[in-house]
């Protein structure tokens, strides 16, 4: 049990500030504050994404080229959980501290922070699909989203090339737990104990690449996936991949190119664990990675997919 409970803040650095205000304007986040050297956005339960210039030397040192995630915050619901999670891992990592956040370094160099939580109770609601033996909207239509409003910051999504390295970072010495793993690949991790499929992926490609692959915003349900997508792509933002299903989270989500680095998703609907669930091991095939997804996305005018050549399909990640 690290003490933890959810990502509160990820801050980018980037080439083009005007242009990623736009993109996560248009992805549904609030923003905040709007200056000429930072722009800062947030959920609906108030977790953060700050956007700064990637020359701006108020940022850590990056860990890829070009536009890019530079440091990520996890929030402790309590100062008192926050204490008790840094008494324990004190004495295996190494920490500085400045307004309220205790920083260090994971195996791949990022900055990597922690906080009492800025997060807040939210009065979003999903709604529910009817199965074969139970309707659970009853006199109730299903909503048509006109677009987005994220709930909270799901996951975010690293490649590495010292995957080792990361596991005993993240697992061995902060405590977070293996929800699932392509063995010599990659892991799913949980930073509670009950809770959500992940908070945090990390994937060793054969070349070893590092850096972001993508920052994941849980929406209300699967009819906001559809209707926040659309809308998106209505603005003129082009989908990587989706919508489509996640089998190995149950999630269904959809991929967009982001000019603040790598992809953002939308996501929704991923199973739920407890400490009595025991982690799986998965072969790295495509049909682990997606059970279906339709490739360049839905156009907006035309409700119809767009057309891709096979040769688009991304990476499993």
């Amino acid at each position: 049990m690290t003490g933890l409970s959810g990502i509160d803040r990820v801050v980018y650095g980037v080439e083009d500030l005007e242009l990623c205000k736009r993109y996560f304007v248009d992805w549904g986040l609030s923003l905040v504050s709007a200056g000429h050297d930072e722009i800062v956005f947030e959920t609906l339960e108030k977790s953060q994404v700050v956007l700064r210039h990637k020359e701006d030397l108020r940022l850590p040192s990056p860990i890829e080229r070009g536009s890019t995630v530079r440091e990520v915050i996890w929030g402790a619901d309590t100062e008192a959980d926050l204490q008790r999670f840094i008494a324990r891992i004190a004495k295996d990592v190494e920490f500085s501290e400045g307004d309220g956040v205790y920083r260090c370094v994971d195996a791949n160099g990022l900055s990597t922070g922690f906080q009492t939580t800025i997060r807040g109770a939210v009065e979003a609601k999903g709604t529910p699909t009817n199965t074969f033996d139970k309707a659970f909207r009853v006199d109730q239509a299903a909503p048509v989203y006109k677009r987005a409003e994220p709930v909270r910051i799901a996951h975010v999504v690293f490649f590495t090339a010292d995957l080792e390295g990361q596991r005993q970072f993240y697992v061995d010495k902060l405590g977070f737990n293996v929800t699932d793993e392509y063995p010599g690949r990659g892991f799913f991790l949980r930073c509670v104990e009950e809770g959500t499929h992940h908070n945090l992926f990390i994937l060793q490609t054969p070349d070893k690449k590092v850096g972001l692959n993508h920052l994941s915003f849980l929406v209300r349900d699967i009819y906001e996936v559809q209707g926040g997508g659309i809308h998106f792509a209505s603005r003129g933002w082009e989908t990587q991949l989706g919508p489509g299903r996640h089998p190995i989270s149950s999630a269904f989500f959809w991929y967009f190119f982001c000019p603040a680095g790598a992809l953002t998703e939308y996501y929704c609907d991923e199973d739920y664990f407890t400490r009595d669930w025991k982690a799986r091991q998965h072969k790295p095939t495509l049909e682990n990675y997606a059970e279906w997804a339709i490739i360049g996305g839905v156009d907006a005018d035309t409700r119809r997919q767009k057309y891709r050549e096979e040769s688009d399909l991304p990476p499993i990640a």
